[in-house]
């Protein structure tokens, strides 16, 4: 390899939370042989948000020390379903659904990695053809006590809450993953630690080397709390607008944004601690922002894009200019009025109602730029209002 074993190490653990182990992954390095580098993903969803692209920031890293990287899609893992995180057995998704979302996958995961240096997997190619008898001589790989040494699993047992049979396959099944594929380093986030060390007890036992792992932190979302996620409305979509990524991002605190740095960002570290270092003696941490917006958004869309965005949101916000593209938004509702609640809801600007009554509390929607302090105001059908939830969702709603 051209470049150097502490160099290696140094992008191998840049933002990592734990290199398992370390002894093992430099005496691979010094073999001066690419490392097949895998990561599998179970396409339950259809998009990727930015929580995701910590994994693929990091196999990229590694692709470009000259590495060779395996995206794998968990086709038939998915329809087991991780129960890792989970209180409740988790419900399995069809074949047809986890194909269409791996279609989405693909596209999007090559935003970030080099496809022509890539190579896409499937496990349903060997875990399907493992049949019957062969899942069988898999578990037999594995005791049931082990798996009750996973925390998941201890506290949904020690809760009384039901624990399927086949939970119990799924961190079997991707341990086998790494048998198949030979590898030698797999990544994952911290959550995954435990499915990460069955893949190297199951390659010691095929007669393989095991693989060491390298777990990644979860990224907290836009509050700076909880975990990255869809269903917490904390997320940037990477195949969202430019200037609605470049907003979200504007709006993290400041402390938060260097987690993204570390994260997220593909500037070299020394330049992330200087930025830190002049933002600590009074340069405005505002500045440094607007640079990590952009370079976001550029990766996933352009660099025209990102100046385009910045441009929108500065006059946006610094010059209170409604900005130009805005959903336009028709709601039928026989002539009548409708609440303005649910015209928030109905119209995507807010996730339900209660949301719209709290953004009214707090003085936060607006109706043709007015602030809106009346929670029953109805308004009415026949007319077109631009309505503003928040800072940053702006639509142009019209009732018929």
């Amino acid at each position: 390899m051209p470049i150097d074993i502490p160099q290696q190490l140094a992008v191998f653990k840049r933002g990592a939370d734990e290199l398992i182990v370390e002894a093992e992954l430099v005496a691979k390095l010094q073999r001066g042989k690419p490392l097949r580098i895998k990561e599998g993903f179970d396409p339950t969803r259809p998009d990727l948000h930015l929580g995701h692209t910590v994994q693929f920031n990091k196999l990229r890293q590694l692709q470009d020390l000259g590495h060779h990287v395996i995206f794998l899609i968990g086709d038939f893992t998915g329809m087991i379903g991780d129960p890792t995180g989970r209180n409740v057995t988790r419900p399995p998704l069809s074949r047809e659904e986890l194909e269409a979302n791996a279609k989405t996958y693909t596209d999007q995961a090559f935003l970030i990695l080099d496809r022509d240096r890539t190579e896409v997997a499937f496990n349903a190619q060997w875990l399907s053809a493992l049949g019957a008898d062969g899942m069988i001589r898999l578990a037999a790989r594995y005791t049931v006590a082990r798996m009750l040494e996973r925390d998941d699993f201890a506290k949904r047992y020690a809760s009384g809450q039901p624990i399927a049979v086949h939970e119990f396959l799924y961190p079997l099944a991707q341990g086998y993953d790494s048998v198949a594929l030979r590898a030698d380093v797999e990544l994952g986030g911290t959550d995954q630690k435990f499915n990460l060390l069955v893949g190297r007890e199951l390659q010691r036992h095929y007669g393989q080397e095991p693989q060491c792992i390298l777990t990644l932190p979860l990224l907290e979302g836009l509050d700076g709390v909880s975990k990255m996620s869809k269903s917490l409305d904390n997320y940037v979509g990477i195949t969202e607008a430019p200037g609605e990524m470049f907003g979200k991002l504007m709006s993290i605190s400041d402390p938060l944004m260097w987690r993204y740095y570390e994260l997220l960002s593909f500037r070299p570290l020394d330049e992330i601690a200087q930025l830190k270092r002049e933002c600590d003696d009074g340069r405005n941490p505002r500045d440094a922002k607007v640079q990590l917006a952009q370079e976001i958004v550029a990766r996933f869309h352009s660099r025209q894009a990102a100046e385009d965005a910045l441009s929108g949101f500065e006059a946006q916000f610094r010059d209170h200019v409604t900005p130009e593209n805005m959903p336009e938004i028709t709601l039928h509702n026989g002539g009548q009025g409708l609440a303005l609640p649910q015209l928030c809801k109905q119209a995507g600007l807010t996730a339900s109602t209660s949301e719209a009554m709290r953004l009214i509390e707090q003085r936060g929607l607006k109706i043709d730029g007015a602030v809106v302090v009346d929670k029953s105001l109805v308004v009415p059908a026949g007319g077109t209002f631009v309505v503003q939830a928040g800072k940053r969702k702006f639509a142009r709603v019209t009732i018929t």
